[in-house]
């Protein structure tokens, strides 16, 4: 309270170790008032990479992001797939790239971003978004099964978020894309919840080693999706039990994230990082 109190009386002590007073660090009302939604998700003069932009949520970051303005590279292992959410792009009038890339190779990383450098400039965006999953008990789990997920969805956005943090310039964003599973326990989902909860807290620990860089680093959970793999899944009876769970009673679709990945991706977001912006039709409030 007493602390709370020096800076409630002292508004210049609260930015002292950024050199700035409030007058500085905070817009005022009237120019807070002029901007508009367009403006502050316009994202005109970004070049984005989306990874496991091939279908499901990935390819519809990609097509949001390219809608609004982004030049966006597209990565993911299905060439054909990543061809189509390409000409959709085009179709829509925006522009992208197609970058065949298999995470189970993490060596090429550098060179996607030397491709996308080359087509594009730096990249200012990047959506680490590509992951397998399975379900397995801890008992019966085996090692290569365990070590496979860690090595998708943890090891190589591990890699993607430092080949980016090394090229990005100030102003530039990543967004790591995690799980509701990542903040609470499902019997078995060992592998897949361990590698979503070592990403929210990675995206923590980057956000705070890099904003001095000025660059932000924010995660998004989803919870369950209907995409392409699981889709019949979703219009059977067998998933009724699980979409009884959810608090509005269904799962979410792809364009449901259309305005988390442009907040999180735009201007929207310049005071944030290490946040995590859970998207699951409340399904984290029950489980």
């Amino acid at each position: 309270m007493q602390n709370q109190a020096i800076l409630q009386a002292s508004p210049t002590l609260a930015c002292s170790r950024r050199g700035t007073t409030m007058a500085d660090a905070a817009p005022t009302a009237t120019a807070a008032a002029a901007m508009r939604a367009e403006a502050i998700f316009d994202m005109s003069g970004t070049v984005a990479l989306v990874t496991g932009a091939s279908s499901g949520l990935g390819a519809r970051f990609a097509t949001v992001l390219a809608a609004n303005g982004a030049r966006v590279a597209l990565a993911g292992r299905r060439r054909q797939e990543l061809d189509r959410v390409a000409a959709a792009i085009a179709d829509a009038g925006g522009v992208s790239i197609v970058t065949p890339f298999d995470l189970k190779h993490p060596d090429r990383i550098p060179e996607v971003f030397d491709e996308i450098e080359t087509a594009f400039g730096p990249i200012d965006l990047l959506v680490n978004n590509a992951g397998i999953s399975s379900s397995g008990a801890v008992a019966t789990l085996s090692f290569d099964d365990w070590r496979e997920i860690l090595d998708v969805n943890l090891d190589s956005l591990f890699l993607m978020a430092r080949e980016a943090a090394r090229r990005m310039k100030p102003g530039s964003r990543i967004v790591n894309v995690s799980s509701i599973l990542a903040l609470r326990p499902r019997a078995e989902m060992a592998a897949y919840s361990a590698a979503k909860a070592g990403v929210s807290q990675l995206s923590r620990i980057m956000a705070l080693e890099l904003a001095d860089k000025g660059i932000r680093v924010n995660t998004l959970a989803p919870g369950y999706v209907v995409t392409g793999m699981n889709r019949d899944f979703f219009a059977s009876e067998a998933s009724q039990p699980l979409v009884d769970e959810i608090p509005l009673l269904r799962v979410g679709q792809v364009e449901d994230f259309d305005g988390a990945i442009l907040l999180l991706a735009s201007h929207g977001s310049d005071f944030m990082t290490g946040a995590t912006l859970v998207i699951d039709g409340g399904h984290v409030l029950v489980l």
